[in-house]
């Protein structure tokens, strides 16, 4: 195998050895062009949320795709199965978030969520907090971790700061009558799978209304069950303002969503928000196809147990391997293992894939483990055991060398 650098979502290369051309996907596998077969832990970067080529999933883009794929005069005519979509959202989304828009990906969403905030709010600063992710545009980028991830694309985009994550007193300090919005991830996923302490939602939400600043909760790799309930949000009943949407929304096709309340709505004009493919019936197909099933089956249910169980099952790695494993965190099927380096975490992916395992390293010395949602008891102590076979194998080196 020949060395490649794998550049991460924000921007930490990793030296890895994953010369794989994947051919095709099935459910939670998939298999490359020689034919071998890989156990899919990363879900697309957490996509895939009914596994690969799901027929109910397949089944819908080729029904709609045989009537049509992209409306003459996007946006202007109206599309049935554009319809049913955000008639159906209604029914999941957190109460008073009554207006949505499309978008093409979770970047363009959280884009168009700043924007409009600025413009609704007519302020200029937006807080993010340490250690986010929101996207690769130069906007999104510039409130993603810090203002070193966009200082190699000048000019930087002005008005933007940072406050670290969880703690609610630095918010409090940084908030003023000249803050638009606060965007942050209810569990941020790039930044390590870290969970906030209990309430801190809550007292975010407070301290914005109190200011007249806009909450946007970036649900873009939270949402959709991937976190046990249906936003991440849910869990401390907190409603923001804006709420961005996108991966497991459409379960692979490339497809975003932002929903704004009644109040926020009312400042937006024709005009101040569009695309080509917004709101594009192919992408509204899909997204339909995985809403319904994620619904008619209870999948927020089922990821909170096998969340659970998964969560057992890592902690009594960590407790094996303490030498390699920290700390195992997350909430439902968004998992992190916390490990002493990043080296340790290249080299874990390394083997992992050598034995047939696909997962996904993260900045902060993170090992993600995000599956589909419909990942089996069976599938997942597979995945496991060759995680500890893995873990076996460094750690008896590393016993050897010492």
């Amino acid at each position: 195998m020949n060395s490649i650098e794998i550049e991460d979502s924000l921007g930490l290369t990793i030296c890895m050895k994953q010369p794989v051309a994947i051919e095709r996907g099935l459910g939670s596998h998939v298999w490359d062009d020689k034919g071998a077969r890989y156990l899919d832990f990363t879900a697309g970067w957490g996509v895939t949320s009914l596994g690969h080529s799901h027929p109910v999933l397949v089944s819908a883009i080729q029904e709609q795709a045989a009537k049509i794929m992209q409306n003459p005069n996007s946006g202007f005519t109206y599309s049935p199965v554009r319809a049913r979509l955000l008639t159906l959202l209604q029914e999941v989304l957190p109460q008073g978030l009554i207006r949505v828009f499309f978008a093409n990906s979770g970047a363009e969403a959280n884009d168009a969520a700043v924007k409009l905030a600025r413009k609704v709010t007519g302020r200029p600063e937006v807080i993010a907090v340490a250690g986010s992710f929101h996207g690769r545009t130069l906007s999104t980028l510039s409130l993603s971790g810090g203002s070193d991830n966009a200082a190699k694309y000048l000019p930087l985009v002005p008005d933007n700061s940072f406050v670290p994550f969880g703690e609610i007193d630095a918010l409090a300090a940084a908030l003023s009558d000249r803050v638009a919005a606060v965007i942050l991830e209810p569990v941020q996923g790039e930044g390590g799978v870290r969970v906030p302490p209990k309430g801190y939602l809550k007292d975010v939400a407070a301290l914005c209304e109190a200011h007249g600043a806009l909450l946007i909760a970036d649900e873009v790799q939270t949402g959709f069950c991937r976190t046990g309930s249906f936003f991440a949000v849910d869990a401390e009943q907190v409603r923001p303002d804006i709420l961005t949407m996108g991966k497991g929304i459409a379960g692979g096709f490339p497809f975003a969503a932002f929903a704004l309340t009644e109040a926020v709505a009312a400042g937006v004009n024709k005009g101040d928000h569009g695309g080509t493919y917004c709101g594009n019936p192919l992408g509204c197909a899909a997204s339909l196809a995985v809403l319904r099933y994620l619904l008619e089956h209870k999948i927020a249910e089922r990821v909170t147990r096998m969340g659970q169980f998964a969560l057992q099952h890592l902690e009594r790695l960590a407790q094996r391997y303490p030498e390699s494993i920290v700390q195992v965190r997350g909430r439902g099927l968004l998992i992190g293992l916390q490990m002493h380096s990043d080296a340790q975490v290249s080299e874990l992916t390394e083997r992992c894939l050598a034995l047939g395992l696909m997962v996904t390293p993260t900045r902060n010395a993170v090992l993600r483990i995000i599956p589909n949602l419909l990942i089996t008891k069976d599938e997942l102590l597979g995945g496991f055991e060759t995680l500890e076979s893995a873990l076996a194998v460094m750690c008896s080196r590393d016993s050897v060398a010492a």
